[in-house]
Order: C-alpha cells, then sequence, then structure tokens
C-alpha cells in the first residue's frame, strides 16, 4: 500500500501519528486487525511527540496505571528486538528529592505504593542523593526516594519502531492526510472524509493530541482537552556531565532536570500554565514550538539555579517552548465516547504521552477489538466528563491549574481553585450561610464539611475540619443529620419492557411489588462491575435508577447500548430532583413533625410517597450511612421549604467527610473504590445477592468465578488512633504485602482509624501492618462492619 493508495475502506481509521496514535495501530495490527490505517495531516510525531522530555517513570497513583506504565517500559525494551529500530531506551533511574517535611511524606508514601505494586523504590539519605547527582546543591535536601528502574526514550524512534512492525502485520500509514470531517449514521462512526478522499470504516481511534477537540466535535462528540505551554531549558555540554545520569525530581521547586548531549536539559511544571486557545495552533503547525517566554520562566530559572549552581556558567541552547494538550482532571481519556458509536479517543496525555503511550495504546487498541479495556481503568474513562467541563471558557481556566498540580504534594482534601461554581445545588445558598467548605464533584460543589469555610491548613496529619466532622456524624448517631445526595445521578426507566429490561440488565431479582427499592451491582459479560445502582419502582413500567455522581454519562450510556429489543424509554432526570438524606434516631420524629408520621411504617428498602413540608416527596427507608432514616427525592424547586421544615426540627447538615466516614466504618463498598472493572461481587462478598438464575448480563461468567474466587474485601480497625489512613497504603502480615487499602477514614463513632482493603490471604481477625510513609501502623481484618448499627433506632 503506497500513500496514493488511500482505501475505500478501513476497519479502524486512526488519526493522529503521535505516540498514541502509532502505538494504537502497532496493537490494532498485532491483534489481527491488519487493514487499520493511521492518517496523520504532517508527519508522524510532528505535534507534540517529537519534543517530548520522554521521562519514562512507572509508579503511578493506582495499581493499573502503574501496569499500564510497566507494560510501556516492556515494551520500548523489546521494540528494537522485534524490528531492529533502536528506540534510545535509557535506564539511569530517577531522585525524587525532598527539602521541606511534607514533601518527604509525599514521597515516602509514594515510595510505600512502589513497594505495593511491585516496583522498586528506596528512601535514601540527602547524602546518598548528592553521591547519585553530585552537580547537585544538596543543603536543603532531607532526603530522596531513589527508583532505579526508571527511564527514558527517543520518541521518534519509539514511533518509527511501532510503524514498523504496523506495516509488516499490514496496516497502513498515510502521512500528509489532513481529516475533514467524520461521517455519521444514527448515532454511529460510518467514514472519515480526508483530504484525499473518502474511507468507510467501523471504527475511529482519535489521537490527535492538540486537535482532539476540535476533531471531536465533528462527530458530535464532547472530547474536554485544551492545550498549554510547556518549558523546558537546553543547555551546551557541561563539564561534570558524562554519559548518561538519573532523572533529577525537584517538585518542590516544580523542576525536573536529565542529561541531554552532554549538557542538561531542566524543565518545569509551574504553579498555573499558560493556556493556548483553540485555534491558534493550526493545520500548518508541524514540528512548531512557540516563542520562548523568559519572563514566564525566570522564577523556574531561580528555582533552577539555586539547585544546580553550574547553571551560572552555563551557556544556553535555548528556551522550548512546547505544546502539551491538559485535561480538566489531569488524566487522559481512553475508550468509546458516549455520544458516538465507533468513536474511540486516546488523547489529553497530560505530558505524560511517552510514558503511557505503549499501555495506554494497547489498551485502546483492546476497547475497540474486545470492548473493553485489558483491566480496569475507569479513572481514564472516556465517558466521565459532564457536558460544563467541554466549554472553552472553563478549559481556558482549568487547564492551566492542571498543568501545575503535576508537582503539588497530594494533600487529603485539595481541592482546584479555578472554574468552580459550575454546577450548585438548589441548597448551596443555604449551605454557605452554613460555612460549608465545598468540594468540586463532577462539577458539583459539594459540603465537604460545615462551620468552617475558610480554607484549611494542608496537611498529612489530622486535619484542619477533624472536629467539625466529628460534630456532623455524632448528629447523624444521636439526634438527626441532612445529608445532600443531590448529585447521584438519576435515570428514569420508563415502557412496557421496563421491568424485563432491567431483569436483563440487573444481577437482582428486579420485578419487584411497586414501592420497593432494590440495590444491585450491574455487571458485564465478564462478570465484573460495570456499575452498581439502587432502583425505585415507581410502577409496573416505571423505575428510577440512582447511580454514582460521577457515573451518569457512563451508565446512561451502557444502559441505551443494552436496550435494543426493549419497549423502554431512558431518560437522564438527575437535575430534575433534589434527594436530602435524613438520618439519626431523630429522624422518624421530624418527619412525622413536618407532615409525613406514615413514613414510620416503612418497611426498610420500601418507597413511599408523601407530603413534607406540603411539598411532594418519595422517601425510601434505607441509609448509607449506618443511621436508620430515608432518602428523600423532591423536585429540586422544593428542596428549600423541606430543608427549613427539618431545620426547624431540629435536623443539621452533614457534609460529604461525614458520609465518607460513616460509609467505611459500615463497610459499603463504593464504586471506584473498592468495585471497579475488574472485580466481581464474589470478591466483595455479595454473590449472595443473585437469587435468579441466569437470565441477566454476566450471569455465567459470575457463576464461574463463584468456582474460582474468594472474598478479598475486608474492614481494618487500627490499633493507634493517631493513625492516619488516606487509602492506598499497603497492608502487610508479616514481611508479605498482601493487599492495599481502598478506602480509609477515621472512624468517629468507634473512635478509631478505620479502612476497607482488598487483600489476597483474607483471615477475619487477622492481625496486619499499614504502611503509611514508611512508619508501620498495626491493626486486625475483619469481615464484619467495624459499626454494627443494629442497635440503632429511630425514635418517634
Amino acid at each position: 500500500m503506497t500513500p496514493s493508495e488511500l482505501p475505500a475502506h478501513a476497519s479502524v481509521v486512526v488519526i493522529g501519528g503521535g505516540i498514541m496514535g502509532c502505538s494504537t495501530l502497532y496493537h490494532l495490527a498485532k491483534m489481527g486487525v491488519t487493514d487499520a490505517i493511521l492518517l496523520e495531516r504532517n508527519k508522524l510525531t510532528s505535534g507534540t511527540t517529537w519534543h517530548s522530555a520522554a521521562q519514562v517513570r512507572a509508579l503511578r497513583h493506582s495499581r493499573n496505571l502503574t501496569r499500564m506504565i510497566q507494560y510501556s517500559v516492556d515494551l520500548y525494551a523489546q521494540l528494537e528486538k522485534e524490528t531492529g529500530q533502536n528506540v534510545g531506551w535509557i535506564q539511569k533511574g530517577s531522585l525524587s528529592i525532598a527539602t521541606t517535611p511534607d514533601r518527604a511524606i509525599h514521597v515516602r508514601r509514594q515510595e510505600a505504593l512502589a513497594h505495593a505494586f511491585g516496583i522498586k523504590a528506596d528512601w535514601v539519605s540527602a547524602g546518598e542523593a548528592q553521591e547519585r547527582w553530585p552537580l547537585m546543591n544538596a543543603s536543603d535536601v532531607l532526603g530522596a526516594v531513589w527508583s532505579p528502574e526508571d527511564g527514558r526514550v527517543s520518541p521518534s524512534d519509539v514511533c518509527a519502531a511501532l510503524v514498523k512492525s504496523a506495516k509488516s502485520h499490514g496496516a497502513g500509514i498515510f502521512e500528509n492526510t489532513g481529516v475533514t470531517g467524520i461521517l455519521t449514521k444514527n448515532g454511529r462512526i460510518t467514514g472519515v472524509e480526508t483530504t484525499k478522499g473518502t474511507v468507510s470504516c467501523d471504527a475511529v481511534a482519535l489521537c490527535a493530541g492538540l486537535w482532539s477537540r476540535e476533531i471531536g466535535g465533528m462527530a458530535g462528540a464532547e472530547v474536554p482537552a485544551l492545550a498549554c505551554e510547556h518549558f523546558y531549558l537546553l543547555t551546551k555540554p557541561l563539564e561534570g556531565i558524562e554519559g548518561n545520569v538519573p532523572t533529577l525530581s525537584d517538585h518542590d521547586n516544580h523542576l525536573y532536570i536529565r542529561d541531554d548531549s552532554g549538557g542538561l536539559l531542566v524543565g518545569c511544571f509551574e504553579p498555573m500554565g499558560k493556556p493556548i486557545a483553540p485555534g491558534v495552533l493550526d493545520q500548518n503547525f508541524e514540528f512548531g514550538l512557540l516563542p520562548e517566554d523568559w519572563d514566564h520562566f525566570e522564577p523556574m530559572m531561580l528555582n533552577a539555579l539555586h539547585r544546580l549552581p553550574c547553571l551560572e556558567t552555563a551557556e544556553v541552547k535555548m528556551l522550548l517552548n512546547g505544546p502539551e494538550s491538559f485535561t480538566p482532571d489531569g488524566m487522559f481519556m481512553l475508550g468509546e465516547t458516549a455520544e458516538t458509536r465507533g468513536l474511540f479517543l486516546g488523547c489529553g496525555m497530560n505530558s505524560v504521552g511517552m510514558a503511557s503511550g505503549g499501555g495506554a495504546g494497547m489498551n485502546l487498541a483492546h476497547c475497540i477489538v474486545h470492548g473493553h479495556t485489558a483491566y480496569d481503568l475507569g479513572e481514564a474513562d472516556a465517558k466521565r466528563f459532564a457536558p460544563v467541563f467541554n466549554s472553552v471558557d472553563h478549559l481556558m481556566a482549568r487547564a492551566p491549574e492542571i498543568l501545575g498540580t503535576h508537582y503539588e504534594i497530594a494533600y487529603p482534601g485539595r481541592q482546584l481553585k479555578t472554574a468552580r461554581d459550575l454546577r450548585v445545588l438548589p441548597l448551596h445558598a443555604e449551605y454557605a450561610k452554613a460555612n460549608a467548605h465545598f468540594g468540586q464533584v463532577y462539577g458539583w460543589e459539594r459540603p465537604l464539611y460545615f462551620g468552617k469555610s475558610a480554607d484549611p491548613k494542608m496537611t498529612f496529619g489530622r486535619p484542619d475540619w477533624f472536629e467539625n466532622v466529628r460534630r456532623e456524624v455524632h448528629a447523624a448517631h444521636e439526634a438527626a443529620a441532612v445529608f445532600d445526595a443531590s448529585p447521584f445521578g438519576k435515570i428514569e426507566v420508563t415502557g412496557p419492557d421496563a421491568c424485563a429490561f432491567l431483569q436483563h440488565l440487573a444481577m437482582r431479582n428486579m420485578d419487584r411489588p411497586a414501592g420497593t427499592a432494590i440495590y444491585t451491582p450491574l455487571l458485564n459479560e465478564r462478570g465484573t462491575y460495570e456499575s452498581d445502582i439502587t432502583a425505585h419502582r415507581i410502577a409496573d413500567d416505571h423505575y428510577r435508577l440512582f447511580v454514582g455522581t460521577n457515573a451518569i454519562k457512563r451508565d446512561l450510556a451502557w444502559a441505551l447500548r443494552q436496550s435494543d429489543g426493549f419497549d423502554v424509554t431512558l431518560k437522564d432526570s438527575t437535575e430534575d430532583y433534589a434527594v436530602l438524606c435524613l438520618m439519626g434516631p431523630e429522624a422518624a420524629r421530624i418527619v412525622a413533625a413536618t407532615g409525613a408520621p406514615e413514613l414510620c411504617d416503612l418497611g426498610y428498602f420500601k418507597v413511599g410517597p408523601a407530603f413534607i413540608a406540603g411539598k411532594h416527596v418519595r422517601a425510601v427507608r434505607m441509609s448509607y450511612v449506618g443511621e436508620a432514616g430515608w432518602e428523600i427525592t423532591c423536585k429540586a424547586e422544593n428542596a428549600q421549604a423541606i430543608y427549613a421544615a427539618f431545620q426547624s426540627a431540629g435536623a443539621v447538615p452533614a457534609g460529604l467527610f461525614a458520609q465518607s466516614s460513616m460509609r467505611i466504618e459500615k463497610g459499603f463498598a463504593a464504586m471506584g473504590h473498592e468495585l471497579d472493572g475488574d472485580l466481581s461481587p464474589v470478591e466483595v462478598g455479595m454473590h449472595g445477592m443473585a437469587k435468579k438464575t441466569g437470565g441477566f448480563i454476566g450471569a455465567q461468567a459470575l457463576a464461574e468465578r463463584v468456582q474460582t474466587s474468594k472474598r478479598s474485601l475486608v474492614t481494618i480497625v487500627f490499633d493507634d488512633e493517631t493513625a492516619v489512613p488516606l487509602g492506598h497504603e499497603p497492608v502487610y502480615a508479616g514481611p508479605d504485602i498482601i493487599g492495599q487499602i481502598t478506602s480509609a477514614s477515621f472512624g468517629y463513632r468507634i473512635g478509631a482509624p478505620v479502612a476497607l482493603a482488598h487483600v489476597n490471604a483474607a483471615v477475619d481477625g487477622g492481625a496486619v501492618e499499614i504502611d503509611i510513609a514508611g512508619t508501620k501502623y498495626t491493626g486486625r481484618m475483619q469481615f464484619a462492619a467495624a459499626f454494627d448499627p443494629s442497635g440503632a433506632r429511630m425514635r418517634p
């Protein structure tokens, strides 16, 4: 195949010739899609890839992201053997220094995480760090974490190797071929229009980097990514730089440093970057750079002069200013879009494209071929962003801050400052009057805690809000508190086949009488979690599904794609309704006093209509926090009157931190924490809920997993009241790591820190140790919840 022979049809068209496009094409060809083609508007690597600093650091904040980059490392190491093309793999390790006590805790937490993921990483003294980097000024260094397996590659050579192999398997490469349109029919990809003709296809892999948002828009899809300027300094050769040296990470000073052609490369992720408006980088931006901006770089240069005194006499080769694309949360987008079937995203790489590209390309190809990624990558799901995130105004404000967060200390409770108030709750003004401290969750401003609206001091110790949350938990435990669950996604399922459809979709029996609530996992064909929901059966032909706040777009798209052949209608009603959760022993007295005494006669998981403060509600007797009460759904415009009535009767507001603490004490698993696409109900002890025999998605695979898997989810109660677990810490039994914490908090009702964890040797009552930033704390595993609410009763 030659560039002039654009085919009439290709199974998959990959758009973009950077690392993501080349890797995706390579893996598609390896998986048997031998007629896939890649379209590049200019030349391969001519967008962002060619000027990448190309660091490959394996450790990321989750096991599967780390696993993905480890795959990249292995791939880059073996490509030369496969193709004969040198990829410039240099494995000299990395050194992450700490110059403040909190940074030391941060990197020690990273060290513990590395051990949990099987990565070599060790804390070394300032003197040992100086030995590994003699040119460094170590006068203020407290210590460092040494990671010997990290390295870097030559970006253009990696892409050349990937393309060489892909071509040998039949894939086609078309440079100087711009995309002018994407064809769809009934919401599905049918073809791509180019400057050299039209190609019909079954799927498109959008890997266009800086231009992905605009190209996605051609297919009616939202791709919230924006380019920002990214700087690094290159010097001429320096005395003392011989051969290759480890990468030096000085994140307190926003710097990364390595050798380059006998000189130094000094890069930065400054606290607030510079955005690039859409349209500035046009079709002629090929192997392009932006103007040097020494005024913007000067603060970083002063930091670099402090860390590397040799720079004072170094000759500058250039200040490189190359654009990179960033997303609203700092994570790339991978997988099929919600809006358009057959359009798959592999973009928004947030300046980690070379490290991620090998594994991300494999997972994207796997998603196209098999319908899902090779392992759970829910945090990078292309369907996670609400539409509001795709606005240019939002992206211009948010993307520069995301660039700066790359090197921030990962404090618990840290909140982004830009692009706030995108979506506010019906009771936002009331919560603000109560001095709520808000956090942004999927665009919603949610109260995290009350009574202190000023920004808290960031710390790894007991937080500023500790006593505030204690008061809220005790209010729910001893009297009554209102938790606002209005951001929960709500999907109306209506039509003659509503019950049959949900029987097909859900693991549990959904054919219950009207007025029943059902909690159920939703599984995929592999028998693992697609989601979990609570459904209210309002009528024979009407269910209301409640899904996770950040899952509405994904879950609605998935449900719609399972509805073929069923006479049902699905509608997102999230913003039509508010949900107020009234919890605590005084809850019965309060609902009676506010007009709905009949709710006290509702059984558990029963839904009943009522009027509170004269406003129509539907209330379900259930609890996510382990206290008796109701989740009360009302029209959004009626929330204020109902909340005012609750307050007048003695209820107080409680925030998300209190809810999380109580959830963990009660042992309730949550998607994205204890539940994900790699786990089935067996591992979390919920498979016994499936009373019906087959007939639902994943039934056969679940039955097989019951025979081969066992429970791994446990509660861990700490012995030391002063421990502050945050999540992700490794769990030890003797010298061996047996698992990892998934959620953690202080348990105010039990008076001890508490966590949920997945372990591979779950023993009820077994002793464990948890590594928190290099200090091990003892605790015990148990299958039962840390807090038993069986004695909790509502007072009439």
